[in-house]
């Protein structure tokens, strides 16, 4: 289940409502282990993520996160890349 202590980088996927009914945000995890698969979507080189690599966001491992679970912001993306992510989530799920 990896490593306890280790950075686990996410982008935050869904759309910001404070008048949400939970305190929850779907992410998807970001890696710079890229496989090349359908389920990857590019993701450009930026300093805040570890090792400052290319890397991709793995839109298999989305998953629902608490607020209260989030440690910081580490940085946030262009909207393009956002759009990229978002356009392969739905590809995933033949929307």
């Amino acid at each position: 289940m990896g490593m306890k202590g280790k950075f686990r980088p996410l982008m935050v996927v869904s759309r910001e409502d404070p008048q949400a009914e939970r305190a929850l945000s779907v992410c998807v995890p970001c890696t710079t282990t890229i496989r090349g698969g359908n389920y990857e979507a590019p993701l450009p080189r930026v300093k805040w993520m570890p090792v400052s690599d290319d890397g991709v966001a793995n839109v298999l491992g989305m998953e629902s996160i608490e607020h209260h679970r989030f440690e910081r912001r580490a940085g946030r993306y262009e909207p393009s890349v956002l759009a990229s992510v978002r356009k392969r989530i739905a590809w995933m799920l033949e929307m």
